[in-house]
């Protein structure tokens, strides 16, 4: 049995850390305060530049907010979609639901479709859904590779009822583990079979750099390398067991 650990990241400093740490591939994205947004071309370019295309995948998001995307947004992240593995990543994260909480399908086939043969990934709006088991028959039929969820609750740990019935349903669909995870809570994520693990491994630095009115709050976002390396010891350690 192998576990991969994919970091959520915001930057290529941060993404150097991670695997430098022990991340197997990271997400790519920005804004993860808000559950994260598309990055730019350039972030994304320079991030498979720096640590190989193979390990990124790119988080495509037009905006904060719900899941429920007008034509216009649904375009819109076909476009990003196409940029994205142009640029080199080796997947992208979508996800789009129906304001009865079921997924949008039309959407999901065009992004599918715009993806070509790399990687697509369902993220979190599947913990938004009724009924993730039905959510996840659905995108196994409309060619997902894996599906991110925290099992339905606001941290993993607490959703691992849901994580093995998705294990246990998953047919092809690889399903990631993540939401709130810390480095004690991988062990009983990991008994649950997931394919893989998933966290931001996230800290704030730049306190005290000039910030004030029109550049909003002090600090930004760093990746903590020794969060990283705690996660990826809890894995290997888990899985030598």
């Amino acid at each position: 049995m192998t576990v991969a650990l994919e970091i959520a990241v915001q930057d290529v400093a941060g993404a150097r850390a991670a695997v430098d740490a022990g991340a197997d591939r990271l997400e790519l994205c920005q804004a993860l305060p808000m559950g994260g947004l598309t990055p730019s071309i350039a972030l994304i370019e320079t991030v498979v530049a720096a640590v190989g295309g193979e390990r990124v995948n790119v988080l495509v998001r037009p905006r904060g907010g719900g899941f429920v995307y007008d034509a216009d947004e649904v375009a819109l992240v076909a476009a990003d979609v196409r940029a994205a593995i142009a640029a080199g990543a080796a997947g992208v994260v979508v996800g789009a639901l129906t304001p009865d909480r079921r997924v949008e399908g039309d959407a999901m086939r065009r992004w599918r479709d715009a993806a070509g043969e790399s990687t697509l990934v369902f993220h979190r709006a599947i913990d938004a859904a009724d009924s993730p088991l039905a959510v996840l028959e659905h995108l196994s039929g409309l060619g997902v590779d894996r599906v991110l969820t925290s099992g339905g609750t606001a941290r993993s740990v607490d959703g691992t009822d849901v994580l093995r019935r998705l294990v246990a349903a998953r047919a092809r669909v690889e399903i990631m583990a993540g939401g709130g995870i810390r480095a004690e809570d991988i062990p009983g994520i990991v008994a649950t079979g997931v394919d893989a693990v998933h966290l931001s491994a996230r800290a704030v630095a730049g306190l005290e750099e000039p910030s004030g009115p029109g550049g909003g709050a002090g600090g930004h976002d760093i990746t903590d390398a020794a969060v990283v390396a705690a996660a990826a010891t809890a894995v290997r350690s888990t899985l030598a067991e």
